[in-house]
């Protein structure tokens, strides 16, 4: 069960990483957000723009896998996808940063309001995803403010404090195939 502190330090963490990483994203002009990085790997290759759109394709990811877990304790989320968001990862450089941004602000909204409905042992709950293997609502909650935190070191052309674990230990591409979350 999740203590009151908890949930609290949560949502601090999930607002401080998201407006550092909004602050970091809208200081660069639109051209240069446009940019991508040849000599990079995996996603560090990405633009600005493709960053701020996978952002938001995986807020919407976890989102449903959270609901899933909330609905099932123990689900097995490798065939839930969340809602598409209006700008996806393959259209992001058609758009400008402000877009972008708003669009990262709409999906958080709706996270927060998802998680202010929640009680305390909910957070308890777990699903599990063939890439990060089980997780506690609470673990798939604390990833995306760590999200945020490895995608604004990229964007400041940083190698990421955080990385994530997956399970097998290699990062997928979601340029290419099937994009996780839908």
């Amino acid at each position: 069960m999740a203590s009151a502190d908890s949930i609290r330090e949560l949502l601090d963490k999930m607002a401080e990483q998201r407006d550092a990483l909004l602050a970091e994203a809208e200081a660069v002009s639109d051209a240069d957000a446009s940019v991508q990085a040849p000599d990079a790997e995996g996603e560090g290759q990405w633009s600005v723009k493709q960053q701020l759109a996978h952002l938001a394709e995986m807020e919407t990811s976890y989102r449903a896998w959270v609901q899933r877990a909330l609905e099932e304790d123990g689900a097995d989320v490798s065939r839930v996808r969340g809602e598409p968001p209006a700008i996806p990862l393959t259209a992001a450089q058609e758009h400008g940063v402000p877009e972008l941004a708003a669009q990262l602000r709409e999906q958080r909204a709706r996270t927060i309001a998802l998680i202010g409905s929640l009680a305390p042992e909910q957070f308890g709950h777990t699903a599990s995803q063939p890439m990060f293997g089980s997780l506690t609502v609470m673990q798939w909650l604390r990833s995306y403010y760590r999200h945020d935190r490895m995608h604004r070191d990229q964007i400041a052309g940083r190698e990421p404090e955080y990385k994530p674990k997956f399970v097998g230990g290699k990062e997928p591409d979601q340029r290419r195939g099937p994009r996780i979350g839908g």
